[in-house]
């Protein structure tokens, strides 16, 4: 499948969960893998605003370790993705050897992962911003511009679908799919832990096989890794990953 196609896709994938109820983190997490496929970039993360405060979570992320890049930026609180989220601007094309302190912590981290230049994409609607898409390179460079537009618009796509509205009042809804999702992603998590420790996987290979089971059984995520966790699920009868491409 072409680049186009496969843009072209993800958007018509995402514009679905309009009309129909969704699971956030499952969308998120295939927003985070199309970004890598389509867009120049090594690795891909999101995160979103807690409800009721300020900070934010991760939520998604294309790799494992990703994920545990993101939970340092959480941690240190510094980096692309918080500065995008505080000011609703896209933070772009950031060389990590070079940002003469800004990210005293971070940027080291970063460049240890392998990465070495960093953009962020505000998720925001009308002023209303509730997390930011992280894109991660591991060469130096400015991301191409049509890049940028295409994961602008892909990330506008996701926050429309996260605030719809399915009841009378729009802050009810927010904090009902937010929270949803971060209690989700928190089962996920466990359930990854349980899975790899009972088949002997890493992490990625882990949450990859609660995926692939999900979609070849019509499951939700969450429920899956609710199955893992209880042991009503069998680490043999989860479906294998498919290959990677």
């Amino acid at each position: 499948m072409t680049r186009e196609a496969l843009l072209v896709q993800t958007m018509v994938e995402v514009a679905d969960t309009l009309v129909d109820d969704f699971d956030v983190v499952e969308l998120l997490t295939r927003l985070a893998d199309r970004c890598v496929e389509v867009f120049d970039v090594s690795a891909t993360g999101l995160m979103l605003a807690r409800p009721g405060d300020a900070g934010l979570q991760v939520i998604a992320s294309s790799s494992d370790a990703m994920r545990v890049l993101e939970l340092f930026e959480l941690q240190a609180e510094e980096g692309p993705c918080p500065d995008c989220y505080r000011t609703g601007e896209p933070v772009l094309n950031e060389d990590l050897a070079t940002v003469d302190g800004r990210w005293p912590r971070f940027a080291p981290r970063a460049l240890e992962a392998g990465f070495r230049s960093v953009h962020a994409l505000p998720m925001r609607l009308r002023g209303l911003t509730i997390g930011a898409l992280n894109l991660f390179r591991s060469v130096e460079g400015p991301l191409r511009e049509d890049d940028v537009l295409a994961a602008q618009a892909l990330a506008d796509i996701a926050t429309i679908a996260i605030l719809q509205q399915r009841a009378t009042s729009e802050a009810r809804v927010l904090n009902e799919q937010l929270g949803h999702a971060l209690n989700t992603r928190i089962v996920i998590e466990q359930a990854k832990g349980v899975l790899a420790e009972r088949a002997n996987l890493d992490m990625e290979e882990s949450f990859s096989r609660l995926r692939a089971h999900a979609r070849n059984h019509n499951l939700r995520l969450a429920d899956v890794a609710e199955g893992v966790i209880d042991g009503t699920l069998s680490a043999g009868s989860i479906d294998p990953a498919p290959p990677s491409r």
